[in-house]
């Protein structure tokens, strides 16, 4: 992910502006729910698990969180965002881990 105090020396097609990045909304979900096209906008509805205590035991609601439609163009854009940030993650997952010595007393 790119360093909001660093400015981009590349200069890309979109400018985005600095003053709508705290007024994003940060949308969780666990899952697709459901997905579809229509009149050439992707469609896909997105839903996160709620955990609701039934008595001693655990019953888990799936609720929408996002009703995300774009374009195909945005669709392949998010496609490989999504592609890049797991190939970043899986990149994270294959550095050696240092052992962290023992203290003796």
């Amino acid at each position: 992910m790119a360093d909001p105090e660093t400015p981009s020396t590349a200069q890309g097609p979109v400018t985005i502006s600095t003053s709508s990045a705290e007024r994003a909304p940060i949308i969780y979900f666990d899952g697709a729910s459901c997905f579809g096209h229509h009149n050439g906008a992707i469609q896909i509805e997105l839903a996160a698990n709620l955990l609701m205590p039934v008595g001693a035991a655990v019953r888990v609601d799936v609720v929408q969180t996002a009703h995300l439609r774009c374009s195909v163009a945005a669709a392949l854009a998010l496609r490989e965002a999504l592609d890049k940030a797991l190939a970043m993650y899986k990149q994270g997952q294959q550095q050696p881990t240092e052992d962290i010595p023992a203290v003796k007393n």
